[in-house]
């Protein structure tokens, strides 16, 4: 029950050992104490089915849309791809801390454009005892980054044994998305008798590929209607060996060769779930030095590999332009698709041919490897009434990221021609020592145009930790508990682009780099104060010192009222910040491309100009050759410089402030009868100076007297392409085009969020076994994020897109004998697609605009309510052995469609959900324990 573990006297209190509770650093005898913590333990993990600890956090109704969070299977085109993060209350990786055993692990080398966080794939989770959620904000025990909650990991302890564990997954509807599990765990000594105990496990997890040309035929229905499955969505003329002057070039398979046009399967290289393979090592000991001294030490590492399939390179002027910057002097470079000389072999017009090509002979996708560690070793022990503890340790992470499948710009001009050339030169794309067209090419060609690139990072830490925790006095009501103490850390970030993209050579592709260190350290303290004997209060506070930052002090009031064994009040209020991080107030630089930019000192002047060509177009008789002339150059200048592209270097700024946040929470927890308890708890969080860019929009609104640190660069307009003298004149240009914008992190905004968490715990006896039932449950109330732009609140975004108003979890398990049979049921309240403000003035995913831009019924124009049932059964009547199945979505219920991630995805190209494919999912698992 929730109040079982109470003491009812001092002398009980010292009988019974205390236990260290997440959220708080003061060991103590009752689990329940002034913050809501979720507890998930060994059992209930099992009975989820999750094969990962991102799997299981996602089940959470505490967390974030599962598919709005960073995750290895979405993360291809993230600056952080291979990685999996966890975000609390939806507000952020960056906010949400993860400990492992109580200590952080380290961040994840590659920061997501500017946010660092925990891989969880990175973390085990055969060896995890029990998984401990605070849910709301920690920074006065824990820090910076636990503004919106924790999550703490906790492995297995004093375990004795040898046991071998593993799992096998796929779907029972399409019979892909399969996935494995491997696990070895070992344990001797026994702390008690032998004094020393030590523990190693040993995980690896592998995930095979799915591509969509195998699943779609299983995707929902009425999706369908919104991908109309036709020969332009599933076959492109963009092909192998390809069109020229829209007929098949010859060696075109037969069964492609449709209409007299060449085609290729388009299916065939989106992929709807990535290769991953992972190692898990843990090694964990602890040895007993005297009475009540030990010697404790902790090794963690894993590798996490991932590997996507990405898309052949499509080549045709059909394609347009793309254009990206140039790092090395941060201007725009622009790609020009073009068509086959007139003297091509392949081409008998007599002009520059029209062309579509892909590039199938060139590998395509990217691998992303990353190594996590961490090492420490402590000491832990008794002075007097007091327990103390320090540790001193190492982590860190190392990331790989390696692409291929984009053009280098100077490999194609190397091997097929340079495409500025006015007229093409006779041997573009047929040089004799280079690209041929639909035949074997050699890896040297391949290589020099379609070349490896990619990132490498670092982060490592060096930290020094220590607390200690005791009676420091007693009340009539009570003893006073106390616990104080330091954690020091010096840590260092690099994050290196290769020389392709540090000089912008690799088509279309920024790039993110950072090289800067820093020493930080806090000191806490704790007090836990019997005020009467049913009323405990607690004050917390942290002192944060980052340098070049005040010291931010972190302070929380606690209390926890229980006026009957039969109820119990609660709540909290606290302060917290998230000091900035190493991409944001140190050395770092991100150069990258801004696209649809308009620009307000010329785009007026443009859109008057194009109208006037336009008015001179249509003056001419129909035939007239300058006719199309007029209305293209009309169409470019609208597009130049009321939809421009701009290169944007965004910096780190050293004088940012700390994000800052206010939370509160109010609960209140039953038992009216023994293993049967009740929780409300409503939860309010607000943060401010969110660290973060200005919308470009907003910068050139500015221009005249920008914000610090930003810098509009434009071009003399003697360079001007898009006005003459004459037209600058005439149309009162004044300035030249954009050349580049720098930029830099401000504190730019602000979120304020609430809702209530419900819990429901049973455990009771029945005539064939014993009968357990979980409910967690989130209500969220009102979530609103800032906007610069219009200098006040968005909507309440609650039951808007990818934010439903309730999510649940309830779980009811029958165990008979060595049988246990159960069943969850998953929700997750309709949705509309209606997102913040600029849905609403773009008028975009409204009910009108639904009909009017997408032709979507209002009925339509929604994601509804999912309901999934899971089923699970397990089998202990074999001694040491232990066989269990999971089988989720029993019902094989299909997703509700998502028309807008349809349309955002790719429009009619992409399905938005591997959900419509993988729906009904077994998972089987065996484990055995040999001693």
């Amino acid at each position: 029950g929730a109040f079982a573990a109470a003491p009812a006297s001092a002398q009980d209190a010292q009988e019974v050992q205390r236990i260290e509770i997440t959220g708080s650093n003061i060991k103590r005898l009752d689990v329940e104490t002034s913050s809501p913590v979720q507890v998930i333990t060994r059992e209930e993990i099992k009975r989820t089915g999750a094969s990962s600890i991102k799997e299981l956090l996602d089940l959470q109704p505490a967390s974030g849309s599962a598919r709005s969070t960073l995750s290895d299977v979405n993360g291809s085109n993230s600056f952080a791809s291979g990685a999996s993060a966890a975000s609390l209350r939806n507000l952020g990786k960056q906010s949400t801390l993860i400990l492992l055993n109580f200590r952080r692990v380290s961040p994840f080398a590659v920061a997501d454009f500017s946010e660092v966080f925990t891989n969880l794939d990175s973390l085990p989770l055969d060896a995890v005892e029990r998984v401990e959620i605070l849910k709301n904000g920690a920074s006065a025990i824990y820090g910076s980054d636990a503004v919106a909650g924790v999550i703490n990991i906790i492995t297995r302890k004093d375990y004795r044994g040898f046991e071998v564990g593993g799992s096998y997954e796929e779907s029972l509807t399409s019979r892909t998305f399969k996935k494995y599990t491997g696990s070895l765990t070992g344990g001797f000594g026994d702390l008690a008798e032998d004094g020393y105990n030590v523990l190693a496990n040993v995980e690896v997890y592998k995930r095979d590929s799915v591509i969509w040309r195998d699943v779609l035929q299983y995707m929902n229905p009425a999706t369908f209607q919104f991908l109309p499955q036709t020969l332009a969505t599933q076959y492109s003329t963009f092909s192998y060996p390809g069109n020229v002057n829209f007929q098949a070039v010859e060696g075109c398979a037969p069964e492609l060769n449709i209409d007299g046009l060449c085609r290729f399967d388009r299916y065939t290289r989106f992929e709807a779930m990535p290769a991953a393979d992972r190692v898990n090592a843990l090694i964990s000991g602890t040895v007993n030095l005297g009475e009540r001294t030990q010697l404790f030490s902790e090794l963690l590492w894993s590798r996490t590999e991932t590997k996507y399939i990405s898309p052949f390179q499509a080549y045709g002027p059909a394609l347009g332009s793309t254009t990206w910057g140039d790092p090395t002097t941060n201007s725009a470079r622009t790609f020009f698709n073009r068509g086959l000389p007139a003297e091509h072999p392949l081409n008998n017009s007599g002009a520059e041919a029209e062309f579509r090509y892909r590039f199938i002979d060139a590998p395509s996708g990217s691998t992303s490897t990353a190594d996590n560690y961490r090492f420490f070793v402590g000491l832990r022990g008794g002075w007097g009434e007091f327990d103390w503890e320090g540790a001193l340790g190492y982590m860190g992470s190392k990331v790989k990221d390696k692409q291929r499948g984009q053009f280098s710009d100077s490999g194609f001009k190397a091997v097929i021609g340079d495409y500025n050339d006015p007229v093409l030169a006779a041997d573009f794309f047929n040089k004799p020592n280079g690209y041929r067209i639909g035949q074997p090419n050699s890896a040297e060609v391949i290589d020099t145009l379609f070349p490896e690139f990619g990132t490498t990072a670092e982060t490592s830490q060096i930290f020094l930790d220590g607390k200690i925790s005791g009676e420091i006095g007693k009340l009539s009501a009570g003893p006073i508990l106390l616990a104080t103490g330091f954690d020091l850390r010096r840590e260092r970030l690099r994050i290196t682009p290769s020389d392709e993209l540090l000089i912008g050579d690799i088509v279309g592709f920024g790039n993110a780099s950072a090289d800067s260190s820093r020493t930080f350290g806090a000191i806490f303290g704790e007090v836990s104060i019997p005020v009467v004997k049913e009323l405990e209060a607690t004050v917390a506070a942290r002192v944060d010192k980052f340098p070049g930052f005040d010291a931010q002090l972190s302070p929380k009031l606690g209390l926890r009222y229980q006026p009957a064994p039969e109820l119990l009040l609660r709540a909290t209020a606290e302060t917290g910040f998230r000091a900035p991080n190493l991409t944001e107030a140190a050395k770092s630089r991100k150069f990258s491309f801004d696209n649809g930019v308009v620009d307000p000192q010329r785009c007026p002047a443009a859109l008057a100009y194009s109208d006037d060509l336009i008015a001179q177009a249509e003056a001419l008789p129909d035939n007239d050759p300058q006719v199309p002339v007029l209305l293209a150059q009309a169409d470019n200048v609208v597009n130049t410089e009321c939809g421009a592209g701009v290169p944007n270097i965004t910096a780190e700024n050293p004088t940012l402030k700390p994000e800052e946040s206010k939370s509160y929470s109010l609960g209140i927890v039953l038992e009216p009868v023994k293993d049967f308890n009740v929780s409300f708890d409503y939860w309010n969080i607000k943060r401010k100076n969110e660290i973060g860019l200005r919308e470009t929009d907003e910068l050139l609104a500015q221009e005249d007297d920008p914000p610090p640190g930003v810098i509009i660069s434009r071009s003399p307009l003697s360079q001007d392409t898009t006005f003459d003298a004459a037209a600058q004149a005439l149309y009162g240009v004044t300035v030249g085009p954009l050349a580049s914008i720098t930029n830099q992190f401000e504190n730019v905004s602000k979120t304020r969020t609430s809702g209530i968490d419900i819990g429901v715990a049973s455990k009771f006896g029945t005539p064939i076994g014993e009968l357990s039932l979980d409910l967690n449950a989130t209500y969220l109330i009102n979530y609103q994020e800032f906007s610069t732009t219009r200098n006040a609140y968005g909507y309440n975004l609650a039951g808007r897109y990818t934010y439903p108003r309730l999510s649940t979890s309830l779980a009811a398990a029958l165990t008979t004998g060595g049988f246990t049979n159960g069943f969850r049921v998953r929700y997750a309240s309709a949705t509309s697609l209606t997102g913040d403000v600029a849905d609403t003035e773009q008028g975009t995913w409204t009910t009108d605009g639904c009909r009017d831009f997408f032709g979507i019924e209002a009925s339509e124009c929604r994601v509804g309510a999912s309901t999934l049932v899971d089923y699970f059964f397990s089998y202990e009547g074999i001694k040491n052995l232990t066989v269990g199945v999971n089988i989720q979505n029993i019902f094989n219920e299909q997703p509700e469609a998502d028309v807008r991630a349809l349309f955002e995805s790719g429009g009619f190209i992409i399905p938005p959900n591997e959900e419509d494919a993988r729906r009904r999912v077994i998972r089987l698992t065996l484990s055995y324990k040999f001693i």
